[in-house]
């Protein structure tokens, strides 16, 4: 037992390390994906992320917006050493309207889709000078007059809280050869499609050798979902098998989910199926009846197109044998108590509508004897009929009667229905009864509950699965003795 449950345990455990590695990718995926439009998170919560997963995106500073914040800071050191009143500050304010206006008029934003930054650039500007031009607002806040009327401390430092984190956002953004934006996750992705590769490799090998009758396309495509791993686009997609890997791992319980995912199938198709099927089957009958192919059939009529008997055994015949033997042998002995009351209700109801025999139930003792007589009489009918039917089914020579009476019965009734009115009638009439199940029932069809009819299926087969499981745990095989 032990030495069986080693395999297990070590597949087991391969699979949860390769599901856990698939997780890993995923997570790797989805940071990628999440990245550029959410840079500005990182940057503000995690920079030293930036710092390296910048290069894998070919993202670099901005030369406009950069030089301005660079400019802007060697403001603040003028200012921290001369003073706000010196030559040398007054050169840099009026560098620094010029960047602004600059700005503006090039929106180095625009490359990356980040022109709302600059519109919330210049809202806060217009707010905080009160100017309705934007390049008025830049102009008059870099000015010497209104940085000293207003203070020196309090303007830089709303400038450094409110206005430097979103010139700081921008970025520039390389483009390769292909005029595509450079993106060097592939490298990174790259050991985890090898290794992904590797494994579906040997997966399609053992899946071979368990099923040599499969083609190796077949094998490949056993495990479907581990071709979302190899491809280079669309990675979110690697979701399918990573979940499909954790349920197979037994990290993750999908029951639920993969039953609510049948449920959602089966009931979206189950509809029109259903639909499809029924219509399908009548217009097949119905091209049947036009063409005279049901009523040939039902005639027995050899010059239908030959008809494919899969165990030379006429079932209709052998069926109406087994019935009649049934009948005879099984219902109605069992059945004969209740027939003979009958029968002797009848005897003495006609008995009872002669005036002769009124007039003698007066005498005395007359009413029990007619009781008696009217019961052996029945008893008697009764016996002699199933007599005679049993003889009829055991005797070759009734047997042969019968099947004449019978084939006798057919021809007739085959020469008469086959009469062009009457035969032309029948067809109509069942034409339009199988237009009318159409019209009428296949509806109805659409209409009930799919969700309730797939509930009740699966509690029927809970229901079935216990005493399955209940027998498979009785039959267990018995050791033979040698």
């Amino acid at each position: 037992m032990k030495t069986a449950k080693l395999p297990k345990q070590r597949n087991l455990w391969f699979e949860r390390l390769m599901a856990i590695t698939a997780t890993v990718n995923l997570g790797l995926v989805l940071f990628d994906l999440s990245y550029v439009p959410g840079r500005d998170f990182y940057l503000r919560r995690l920079p030293q992320v930036t710092q390296i997963y910048d290069q894998i995106k070919g993202i670099e500073p901005h030369r406009d917006t950069n030089r301005y914040l660079e400019t802007v800071a060697a403001l603040e050191e003028e200012v921290s050493q001369v003073g706000l009143q010196s030559p040398q500050v007054k050169t840099k304010l009026e560098e620094i309207r010029r960047l602004s206006s600059e700005m503006i008029d090039s929106n180095p934003f625009a490359g990356v889709d980040k022109s709302g930054t600059l519109e919330k650039i210049k809202n806060r500007m217009r707010d905080r000078t009160r100017e309705e031009s934007a390049k008025r607002a830049f102009a008059t806040f870099w000015s010497q007059p209104y940085l000293s009327q207003n203070g020196w401390k309090q303007e830089i430092n709303f400038f450094n809280q409110k206005i430097r984190p979103l010139i700081a956002v921008n970025y520039y953004r390389r483009i390769g050869e292909n005029g595509e934006f450079i993106d060097d996750f592939w490298i990174i992705d790259l050991p985890f499609v090898i290794l992904f590769g590797v494994e579906l490799l040997g997966r399609t090998f053992s899946i071979k050798r368990q099923h040599p009758g499969l083609s190796w396309l077949e094998a490949v495509l056993w495990r479907w979902y581990d071709l979302f791993l190899l491809i280079p686009f669309w990675r979110w997609l690697r979701i399918i098998p990573v979940l499909i890997r954790l349920d197979q791992a037994r990290i993750l319980d999908l029951h639920l989910v993969r039953r609510q995912i049948h449920q959602g199938i089966v009931a979206n198709f189950a509809e029109e199926i259903t639909e499809i099927v029924v219509v399908r089957v009548i217009n097949q009958i119905q091209g049947s009846i036009q063409r005279g192919e049901l009523m040939r059939w039902l005639l027995q009529k050899d010059n239908l197109r030959p008809y494919i008997d899969i165990n030379n055994v006429n079932e209709v015949e052998a069926i109406a044998g087994l019935l009649v033997q049934t009948i005879v042998y099984q219902v109605l002995p069992k059945i004969q108590p209740e027939i003979v009351a009958i029968l002797r209700h009848n005897i003495e109801t006609t008995l009872h509508q002669v005036p002769i025999y009124r007039n003698l139930q007066n005498f005395p003792g007359v009413g029990q004897a007619q009781s008696q007589l009217s019961e052996q009489l029945a008893t008697q009918i009764i016996t002699n009929l199933y007599s005679a039917l049993v003889s009829a089914v055991k005797d070759p020579v009734g047997a042969k009667l019968s099947g004449q009476l019978v084939q006798s019965f057919s021809e007739a009734l085959g020469a008469e229905v086959q009469k062009k009115q009457v035969l032309s009638e029948i067809q109509s009439l069942l034409f339009d009864f199988l237009e009318e199940i159409k019209l009428n029932y296949v509806q109805r069809l659409s209409q009930e509950d799919i969700d309730q009819i797939i509930e009740q299926t699966r509690h029927l087969r809970t229901q079935a699965s216990v005493p399955t499981l209940v027998d498979k745990a009785t039959a267990l095989p018995k050791t033979r003795k040698r």
